[in-house]
């Protein structure tokens, strides 16, 4: 059972992020603010739910949410600063973005970089355990299976309609034999794959 609030008479936005352990494409992250009272039977951490449930829920939390908003940081931002500076990155502007300014951040982890004069707690686990978190998770891991699967179509031999980026044995093999396209991380792994031996 999800928790509604971490501080009751607060304006909480859960935020999240999706595609800190892929190989290629961004991070993304989502941050949303439910309206008080809401509730959905098939809510939970997005890992847990069918990509149909995902999409569903995507549009129901779209619809009815106070406030919501997808950001990303790219490829190219990852190798600069790593890949945990960039997805709080992606969380601030997701934060950013927000129609409406949030009193609280509830942060699925355990660490983050304070965006603004935002009070926030970072909460391991957090996309099991409250909702907003929940709805957060939801919109990022969508947005970004999305996003990869459009990149799928200028890339087809990755095979990211499949993997989402993800370092499968068969995306591994793809990147030995072809190598990194712009989509890929370069300093988180990949390099590691230009080595990966099959039989």
């Amino acid at each position: 059972m999800l928790i509604r609030h971490y501080k009751k008479g607060l304006l909480e936005a859960g935020c999240d992020e999706a595609g800190r352990g892929c190989l290629a494409g961004p991070v993304f992250a989502a941050a949303v603010i439910l309206p008080e009272g809401f509730t959905h039977s098939m809510l939970n951490d997005s890992k847990k739910l069918s990509p149909l449930w995902r999409s569903r829920l995507y549009d129901v939390i779209c619809a009815e949410a106070v406030a919501w908003s997808v950001a990303f940081a790219t490829p190219q931002e990852i190798d600069r600063m790593n890949i945990l500076q960039a997805s709080f990155l992606a969380m601030h502007r997701a934060i950013h973005s927000l129609t409406v300014k949030p009193g609280f951040l509830l942060i699925d982890g355990n660490r983050f970089n304070k965006y603004d004069d935002i009070p926030y707690v970072c909460i391991i686990k957090g996309d099991s355990k409250y909702m907003s978190i929940a709805a957060a998770s939801v919109l990022a891991k969508v947005s970004r299976d999305r996003y990869m699967i459009s990149e799928h179509d200028k890339y087809p031999d990755y095979r990211w309609d499949l993997n989402k980026g993800y370092p499968t044995p068969l995306h591994k093999k793809a990147i030995s034999e072809l190598g990194l396209s712009p989509e890929h991380r370069l300093t988180f792994r990949c390099n590691e794959q230009l080595r990966f031996k099959f039989q």
